[in-house]
């Protein structure tokens, strides 16, 4: 599968980056196609994060996962590729982006895939 563009993905600034508030976006119309078989495969999308300095921008979103649309791949690899584009853009404290795929030869299958930032900061080496 292509790597999609991250370049329309907006961020905006978050009003409250010192407190903890959970974002949930559900996205109930996603699709992408089968890689073996190039059928639309359909699913349920629902991101969580934790903002840290910037809050993903909707529309931009919604054309995001579109995208997808007429890209084969298999469910583990779109689930896991938008959780990274969406850290990559936003650098989340946390994040979780889970894919409830409709039934495809009598097998429901859910993917989650899950982010969270380093407690501690890389420019601190430990002493030994």
């Amino acid at each position: 599968m292509k790597k999609k563009s991250l370049h329309s993905l907006e961020t905006f600034n978050n009003s409250h980056p010192d407190r903890d508030y959970e974002i949930e976006m559900e996205c109930p119309e996603f699709t992408c196609l089968c890689p073996k078989t190039g059928q639309p495969d359909f699913a349920e999308l629902e991101i969580r994060y934790i903002p840290n300095k910037v809050c993903i921008e909707l529309k931009s979103l919604k054309l995001y996962l579109w995208s997808f649309r007429n890209q084969g791949a298999f469910h583990e690899k779109v689930i896991n590729d938008i959780l990274d584009d969406l850290v990559q853009i936003s650098s989340p404290r946390w994040m979780e982006v889970i894919g409830a795929f409709n039934v495809r030869g009598g097998i429901n299958t859910t993917i989650r895939a899950t982010y969270e930032a380093s407690k501690i900061d890389p420019k601190i080496k430990k002493k030994k």
